[in-house]
This record gives C-alpha cells, structure tokens and sequence, in this order.
C-alpha cells in the first residue's frame, strides 16, 4: 500500500489536538486541505480514523491504534533531526527511558547525578510506571530502554543486563516492635494488615507467588502504585510490608520502623537495563545505556 507519509504527518496534528483548525494552524495549513488529506488517508486503509462531533473529533479504535504507531514514530524522527542538527550528537540529544519506582531510588538516581555533570545537554524523560508497564512500552516503541525490577519475564526478544541483586525484608511501624524479638512463622502473617503494590505490578505477582508455594493465600489490605508510598504507610503503623532492606535501613536507625524475621527466605530480586535487542539506539541513548553499565561495574553493583 503506497500511502504517502506526508498523511501520517498530518494525521499525528489532527489526532493531537482532537481539532481540525488547530492541526491546520500547527502544519501552516488550511482546514479544508488537511480535511481533504484526512478523508483520502481513511480511503487508502479502508476504514474510519475519525468520529466528527459537535465538540471537535475523537478517534475511532482504528484510529486509536494508528495513533499509538504514528505518535512513536513521529517523535523518534524529531529526536533523530535533533541530533543530526547538532554538532555532536553524543553529548546532546533526548533519551526516553523507563524505569521504575525502586529502580530509581537503589541505582537510577545517583548515577543519572552523575551522568548529568558529564552530558548536561542530553536531555531525559523518565516514564515512571510498573515493570509490565514499562515493558508494554518497550514493545510498542515508546522508550529507548528501561531500568526494571526483576524477576519479570519479557519478550525473548528483550536483552536484559542484571545491574544488582538486592532483597527485601519485611518491615512494621512501632507498633509492630513485639514482633522484632521474634522469628514469625509465615502462617501468621495472615493476623496482620499487609501493605503492598497493587494488581499488575510484578512485586504483587512476586509475592501472591510465594505466599502460594507455602499454602497461603492472601491479598494486600492496602495497596498502592508505587512502592515509594509504602514506607511512610508503614510507618504509620497502617500494616506491614515488604521493602528494599536498603531503603528501610535509615527509618530502623531511627526506629521509626522494626523489622519482622521471618522462617522462611524471602525471594531476591535485581535491578536490569532492559532494551529491545531489534531496535537500535540514538547516539544519545546509546551513551547514557553504556554509562548506566559502566557505572554499575565502577561502583560494584553489579552482580
């Protein structure tokens, strides 16, 4: 099907904005004309993009999907005329990565800090969601890689580098300091309020998985979206937790929280950079991707 690529352009203005006259105003266009374009694009792939309201215009599902292709790829193209545009593109550029909440706080943050002093103009927009989240958008293109909790399994497709092991222990507030003498048997855990991340998140299959291979089964009291708002849950004394032994060591100093033995091994986890091996990487990604490894061999994290 010979569509010329100068519709996809202007159907990525009009699905944007959900507006005829500001896609035309965008593209230095007139409405007729890009109504005109519009109405050959849907004739060309046989089908409807567009539902035309009294409000503007929404997009069909076919429209949705077209969207959802068109959008990566315009964006890709401006961050690739970018760089070309420039000098050097290694040292300038935009990165699109993922990355989620606890791989942000026990490797990300303190290596981009450094990253940043070296390649101030790079630019880096962080999608911060759920590992399968982050994973979707692998596959769909939306980002250049992702810095992901693990264990998850991806496509086969996906390369996945282990950056470091770490484990989670689990952890109550003050109220919870009668336990910390003690080593807990996991049937007990069912007694107490249990805060963890929520349905579709890989932390919550981790552990139904585990409480399932020692016959319990039990759901979260409260759940959250991100495990940064677990701590300070726990804290408040609203249920107990699994958490990064390394992002709970400051609040047990402190004794703000108590720490739960428990007789059996918690299953461990890693942090992984994770890329699609068949889609290639801007110059710009591809130096913050090899810094994020190198940094991971300097300061020993990685396994």
């Amino acid at each position: 099907m010979d569509i010329n690529f100068e519709y996809y352009k202007i159907f990525y203005f009009v699905a944007k904005y959900r507006n005829i006259t500001k896609a035309a105003a965008a593209l230095g266009s007139s409405q007729p004309n890009v109504t005109r374009i519009m109405k050959l694009l849907e004739a060309q792939l046989n089908c409807r993009l567009f539902i035309r309201g009294a409000r503007g215009i929404s997009l069909t599902k076919e429209g949705e999907q077209l969207y959802a292709h068109v959008e990566v790829a315009y964006r890709r193209l401006m961050n690739a005329q970018e760089e070309i545009n420039r000098r050097d593109s290694q040292s300038n550029g935009v990165v699109e990565i993922g990355a989620t909440e606890t791989a942000l706080h026990l490797f990300l943050l303190r290596t981009l800090s450094d990253f940043k002093s070296r390649y101030p103009a790079i630019r880096i927009k962080i999608h911060n969601h759920t590992t399968p989240e982050m994973v979707r958008q692998l596959t769909d293109g939306r980002s250049d890689f992702a810095v992901l909790t693990m264990p998850y399994e991806t496509p086969k497709t996906f390369s996945c580098e282990k950056i470091l092991d770490f484990k989670d222990i689990l952890v109550g507030g003050a109220q919870y300091v009668g336990l910390g003498g003690a080593c807990l048997e996991l049937g007990e855990f069912k007694k107490y309020p249990w805060i963890g991340l929520g349905r579709g998140s890989a932390t919550y299959k981790l552990y139904k998985d585990f409480f399932i291979a020692h016959g319990i089964d039990v759901e979260p009291d409260m759940e959250v979206e991100t495990s940064d708002l677990m701590l300070p849950l726990i804290e408040h004394n609203l249920g107990v937790g699994f958490v990064p032994e390394t992002l709970a060591a400051p609040l047990l100093e402190e004794k703000k929280l108590v720490r739960i033995r428990l007789a059996c091994d918690v299953p461990g986890r890693s942090i992984q950079i994770v890329s699609d091996k068949g889609r290639g990487k801007s110059l710009a990604a591809d130096t913050l991707y090899k810094f994020l490894r190198s940094g991971a061999y300097a300061s020993g994290l990685r396994a």
